[in-house]
């Protein structure tokens, strides 16, 4: 259901340290949202030196841009802890300062999301739509986040 992607420098994060990104991202989603592990989505993406522009600059300092896509629905006390969990495990899992972690969730109405072929639930019905879904999916599914 979100998808996070981390826009980092090439180079910037060790195998190690995007796999703790990732991991940590899924946790906090999951502690703070209760949905699954198994659809947290995370995507590095490395840029090459002089493709990376703050201020219409070349990059300069330590940066690490992570954009969420999570559905709509969140509560605002949910969104304020999910966006200060993610800011918290990046810096921790990337030995980052705080202030070159920057984070943005933007959210997407579910009926607009489609996953592992079906259309998303609202937020908080995840357990009703999962057992809906045909044996072999959630299998699938379940699989994923294993």
């Amino acid at each position: 259901m979100p998808t996070y992607v981390c826009t980092v420098p090439a180079g910037r994060l060790s195998s190690e340290q995007k796999a703790r990104v990732a991991s940590e991202i899924t946790r906090v989603h999951n502690e703070v949202t209760g949905a699954q592990t198994f659809f947290a989505q995370v995507i590095i993406n490395e840029v090459p030196a002089g493709n990376y522009f703050i201020g219409g600059k070349p990059l300069r300092e330590d940066q690490i841009f992570i954009n969420g896509q999570i559905r709509a629905g969140r509560s605002a006390i949910d969104r304020a802890r999910l966006l200060r969990g993610l800011h918290n495990c990046v810096a921790a899992a990337a030995n980052a300062e705080a202030a070159s972690v920057w984070v943005y969730l933007i959210d997407l109405p579910p009926r607009d999301m489609i996953e592992y072929g079906h259309v998303l639930p609202e937020p908080g019905s995840e357990k009703e739509w999962l057992n809906s879904l045909p044996a072999g999916d959630r299998e699938r599914m379940i699989k994923a986040g294993q």
